[in-house]
């Protein structure tokens, strides 16, 4: 049965999902956007520690003030009303809920509300990659353990990558690359929340009156946000990062059979089953002809003739042997398409992307000279960007995962450049280097 069917049969039996939101961001404003207009769906709470983000992201996306007046998660499952809390943990004290969206945005606060939702017995959705990245396998196999879903957010990029994956999979084809695409050239590494609106193209003026947030904006284009999404893909597929970080070559969709496959057969990859993402700026600045900048995308091959003039019959874009074909989405709708998730999880109990090891890492590496004694800002920051690596390489190199860094002193001196290692930094002994050092020790040995 479809999702829509098996959500409507919800719907009719007086049943509907009922759903907690944790953050009143962007993302999760897009789904409260569209979550009301969905039968069988009832988002039955929403929790931000600034309460005030929540009533806006409702008002913002139109709903009724009538639906927003619960005192209570239970006044609110009794009523089919939303109750809105700025105690994020409160959504997990009591009983009622089938899953909750994790999308406050902070490692920390998304480690510490998926462990207490999956201890209370409820699915788990992770719209905060930034979380995922540092702990989510762990997190998944907590969640296993205990007999509920841990999911990647569907809308987000690396759960649609997880999607093509399967696909590919499923229908017999070797994956030769998968990833993303976003505008990167040389030397945006360096961007810091000073420089970041000129890469964006608007003024700082303008950022401000929107409500951008620098630090957030800053991490996506000095690539760090690729390399965390990156790796959640890795890290649910098993496919493999290259081994010096992500190259972010130039390339369109018409391309993308002939660039995104293996050196040896005149490609620009390492080996098959790779991570990447492209750009959708030429190296000279040119803008590239077909760009993925909001996509994702999928390489293929077949070693059958017969398969190879099919490609040929049905139009298949493919490389000039025929062999090698892609599939890609220019565009994704992000938090809007959220609710396949949370219905898969809840009515299928069935992810959109899980950790199934720990195949990649995003280490820290210095923006520009860091000096002894300077504290670092983490991912978005004025001090280091994260660079995707084979987590066993990460390991092997000592090197701290950016997600560890915000707040991190430095022990000595460090070049622009250099991967940030445990020699060089003093990190907080903390709960969040507890669970990332337990994870290391079950996933890594």
């Amino acid at each position: 049965m479809s999702l829509s069917a098996l959500l409507a049969a919800r719907a009719a039996d007086g049943n509907p999902i009922r759903v907690g939101l944790i953050g009143a961001g962007r993302f999760a404003t897009q789904f409260l956007a569209q979550a009301r207009h969905i039968p069988g769906l009832h988002v039955a709470a929403v929790a931000d520690t600034e309460s005030e983000r929540a009533h806006t992201a409702l008002a913002l996306t139109l709903w009724p003030p009538t639906k927003v007046v619960a005192r209570s998660l239970a006044d609110a499952i009794a009523n089919g009303s939303t109750w809105v809390t700025h105690q994020p943990l409160a959504l997990t004290d009591q009983p009622g809920l089938e899953v909750i969206v994790e999308a406050s945005g902070s490692a920390a606060l998304g480690i510490r509300h998926a462990q207490a939702a999956i201890a209370a017995g409820i699915h788990v959705v992770m719209a905060n990659v930034d979380c995922d990245a540092l702990a989510g396998p762990l997190l998944a196999r907590q969640a296993a353990d205990r007999g509920v879903i841990y999911s990647l957010a569907y809308g987000d990029q690396p759960a649609l990558v997880c999607e093509l994956v399967d696909w590919a999979r499923a229908c017999g084809f070797e994956i030769a690359a998968a990833g993303k695409g976003t505008k990167w050239l040389p030397g945006y590494q360096a961007t810091t929340p000073d420089t970041v609106w000129s890469h964006v193209g608007i003024t700082a003026e303008k950022a401000r009156a929107a409500g951008m947030e620098a630090k957030v904006y800053t991490a996506h284009v000095d690539g760090t946000r690729s390399a965390l999404e990156m790796a959640a893909v890795a890290n649910a597929t098993g496919l493999t990062p290259p081994g010096g970080g992500l190259t972010f070559p130039p390339c369109g969709h018409h391309d993308l059979a002939r660039v995104m496959k293996p050196s040896w057969d005149g490609g620009r990859l390492e080996r098959l089953g790779q991570i990447e993402v492209v750009s959708s700026e030429e190296r000279d600045g040119r803008h590239v002809v077909g760009d993925l900048r909001w996509g994702v995308w999928l390489t293929f091959c077949t070693s059958s003739d017969y398969a190879t003039g099919c490609f040929a019959d049905y139009g298949l874009t493919t490389d000039d042997s025929g062999r090698y074909s892609a599939r890609w989405r220019s565009h994704r709708l992000v938090g809007m398409e959220l609710a396949v998730s949370v219905i898969n999880a809840v009515v299928r109990s069935e992810h959109t992307g899980c950790p199934q090891g720990f195949s990649a890492d995003v280490v820290a590496v210095a923006k520009r000279d860091l000096a002894a004694t300077e504290i670092l800002d983490g991912a978005g920051g004025f001090t280091v960007w994260g660079r995707l690596l084979p987590a066993m390489d990460a390991l092997a190199q000592r090197a701290v995962p950016i997600g560890l860094t915000e707040g991190a002193v430095m022990r000595r001196p460090l070049a622009a450049g250099q991967v940030v290692t445990w020699e060089d930094v003093l990190v907080a002994d903390n709960e969040l280097l507890d669970l990332r050092r337990r994870m290391e020790a079950q996933f890594a040995g």
